[in-house]
């Protein structure tokens, strides 16, 4: 059931995503993680306790929040099973886990922005997605950028909430929002959350290790079905360069979509100020992107998600044929 239960959230999700309307009654299971990420970030993360108090609060508080996401998941997933229609409740619910409609949105506007608007407007497309310094992006900066974005968030937002689905259900589909939402507020490496975060980084490290390496597979079989794609350099790109990437998983479907256009992602970027240097990835050195290349990003990122989708399909097929 619960491959099932994550096939048809995410074909309920490519399809109508999760309505504005919606999102503005009673908001997102996201934004309900949040508000409460940050409560206990005022409470339990105060700047005069020691980095020892403050990292303990931050196992604690993480706890807490894992603990709390899976009891409600697991109430509601097993209140609806037992009523009427339930199921199919269930399923909306569930669909609010991945996000791959309003991923391909926010990417594809990018493109339409450059297209459209010029640079100006390319980099206030992409501020909406990416921390990095939106003014210090040329256009293929600003290009890389917004791919760099499709693939990691791929790998986060589609293909890691409906892995953990199929495994875990409604809890184990909420229990990674929660901890993928804790890393991405709190799982910075300054002087605010790099003891408070240290719990929910290392635990978003880890839930992720599956989904982005089947990220980078999806991205390498779609790159067959893609014309001008090239599955061999994305297998190529994957073994060598996805182990230089400062995030262990963020690598491996960078890498693969960079290997499967021939370009190169990744690289040195500013963020706040501050330049980070990293290492290229990918093939084709480092090529004058343009809206083309986000295009076709989207065009393998569409097949991947087919494929995905395709994937959890067969799997409920034989498990219930078994």
């Amino acid at each position: 059931m619960m491959f099932l239960l994550a096939f048809a959230a995410l074909i309920v999700e490519r399809v109508v995503g999760y309505p504005d309307w919606l999102f503005r009654r009673i908001g997102h299971p996201v934004t309900w993680i949040g508000h409460l990420i940050s409560r206990m970030d005022r409470a339990w993360n105060r700047e005069t306790e020691s980095f020892a108090t403050r990292r303990r609060n931050g196992v604690s508080a993480f706890i807490v929040l894992l603990g709390m996401t899976i009891a409600i998941a697991f109430f509601v997933e097993n209140i609806l099973l037992s009523v009427p229609l339930g199921a199919i409740t269930l399923v909306l619910v569930a669909a609010s886990l991945p996000a791959q409609r309003s991923l391909d949105e926010h990417v594809a506007a990018v493109a339409t922005a450059l297209e459209t608007g010029g640079l100006p407007a390319g980099r206030k497309a992409v501020s909406m997605i990416v921390g990095r310094d939106p003014e210090q992006l040329d256009e293929a900066a600003v290009c890389r950028a917004a791919i760099e974005s499709l693939a990691e968030n791929f790998s986060d937002g589609v293909v890691a909430p409906a892995f953990w689905l199929g495994l875990g259900g409604l809890a184990g589909g909420a229990a990674y929002k929660a901890a993928n939402t804790a890393d991405s507020m709190i799982g910075h490496r300054n002087a605010r959350f790099e003891a408070f975060g240290w719990a929910a980084a290392r635990f978003d490290d880890l839930i992720n290790l599956p989904a982005s390496r089947l990220t980078a597979l999806l991205f390498i079989c779609a790159a067959f079905l893609v014309e001008g794609a090239s599955p061999r350099n994305a297998v190529r790109a994957v073994l060598r360069d996805a182990k230089h990437h400062r995030s262990p998983n963020a690598g491996w479907p960078e890498a693969a979509m960079a290997g499967a256009l021939g370009i190169a992602l990744a690289g040195p970027r500013s963020y706040g100020g501050r330049m980070i240097e990293a290492r290229f990835m990918g093939e084709g050195g480092n090529p004058h992107l343009t809206a083309a290349h986000i295009h076709q990003a989207l065009k393998l990122a569409r097949v991947a998600d087919a494929l995905l989708i395709g994937l959890f399909g067969l799997l409920a097929l034989i498990i219930w044929l078994i």
